[in-house]
């Protein structure tokens, strides 16, 4: 599997200032030719029934197998792999991911990381259930693409794994807090309320708060955990992000108190992210998902560098961590089209009223960031490393 940095700066080389017509790239389609979705179980057109595949991570039309509840998808090389939907298909959840049909295992790959789901009996956590749900599947599938070490604490990996409790707070409190620790990740279902949600940025005076944010910054966590601690890159860490052994709870309430420094600005991505070098790492780590995501999505529809100005003055390889690594020009290119896109995206924003799409500004500290994360994601899935 082409792991997804690669394939997008390609996509970058190849498309990003080309003549081809934008619109017909790579986007999910239904044996009918029509578009489809990440979250479609089935083409609004010709209603051919679709499912999440995740080994090719991609949305494919289905048939139903000759014998047994059973399908086989489109575009697979061995016909005799058959798959059945989750389990979570017909629940609140609507899952439209798959599983081999001949796993015991009847809940995918995104669904069997739940440890504690909303009591469904509540009318409205089944809706705000389905809401985090999409948001769990987006972000469990980039980690795929990305070729991350993804195994459900609950039944996979008691160790090393991962798992998620979605929980109400109580009418009495105390408040559900959203958090990592140890591997299980803890989301307030509140959360997937628009208007809890909204009211809680604007009393943290956050740019941006939404679930997909929430979890990529949360599985930060989990990754500095599994890729960071306890590894020769922890010394590096602490040379770039700072020394995550000074007090946590002494940070925290010295942000609360006195709020961030004047000028967090020019070392990080986020008001957060300037409170200790943990929330530094978490924070950075999900504005890397948010670009590579992001990006491979604008690729994937067709646009075109030709069409975006590029509004301020571009990055070069000496801003990165690593100048000398063997992908610098390629993160360069990577960070630079995604200055390129958030600059017309966000003024498409604000021509609708909305807030900026982005609205976040990369110093050259982040940047320097971003790119040790890349380099330790890219030796996590067995590529080549500073360390070697």
């Amino acid at each position: 599997m082409l792991e997804i940095f690669e394939a997008i700066t390609r996509r970058l080389v190849e498309s990003w200032k080309s003549d081809e017509p934008s619109g017909r790239r790579n986007v999910f389609r239904c044996r009918c030719e029509r578009p489809v979705y990440f979250y479609n179980s089935f083409c609004l057109g010709c209603k051919t029934p679709l499912g999440y595949e995740p080994e090719m991570l991609q949305v494919l039309a289905m048939s139903p197998a000759p014998k047994g509840d059973a399908w086989i998808v489109d575009g697979q090389k061995d016909d005799s792999v058959l798959w059945k939907r989750c389990e979570n298909f017909h629940s609140p959840a609507g899952c439209n991911w798959l599983v081999r049909a001949d796993e015991e295992e009847t809940l995918c790959r995104s669904c069997r990381l739940n440890n504690t789901i909303p009591d469904l009996d509540v009318e409205e956590n089944g809706l705000w259930w389905r809401k985090i749900e999409n948001a769990k599947r987006r972000l469990v599938a980039q980690l795929l693409q990305l070729g991350l070490p993804v195994a459900s604490k609950v039944s996979e990996d008691k160790e090393k794994g991962v798992m998620f409790d979605f929980l109400r707070s109580p009418e009495k409190g105390p408040r559900v807090m959203t958090g990592h620790a140890s591997g299980l990740i803890t989301l307030n279902i509140e959360e997937a309320d628009d208007s809890i949600r909204e009211k809680t940025r604007h009393q943290m005076r956050e740019p941006y708060r939404t679930l997909l944010g929430h979890f990529r910054h949360e599985i930060g966590h989990y990754y500095w955990d599994r890729l960071v601690d306890e590894t020769p890159w922890l010394e590096k860490f602490r040379e770039l992000f700072g020394d995550e052994r000074e007090s946590y709870a002494g940070a925290l309430k010295r942000n609360y108190e006195h709020g961030p420094p004047a000028n967090w600005a020019d070392k990080h991505i986020s008001a957060y992210a300037s409170v200790h070098p943990w929330e530094d790492w978490a924070e950075t780590w999900a504005h890397y998902l948010h670009v590579v995501d992001s990006l491979d999505t604008a690729l994937r529809f067709g646009l075109h560098g030709d069409e975006v100005e590029q509004a301020v003055e571009p990055f070069t390889v000496d801003d990165l961590y690593d100048p000398k690594d063997p992908d610098a020009k390629r993160v360069i290119l990577l960070i630079n089209s995604w200055v390129q896109l958030t600059t017309v995206i966000n003024e498409l924003a604000r021509s609708m009223g909305q807030q900026d799409f982005y609205p976040f500004v990369m110093s050259r500290s982040v940047l320097r960031k971003m790119h040790f994360i890349q380099i330790v994601v890219k030796e996590a899935r067995g590529g080549t490393s500073l360390l070697d």
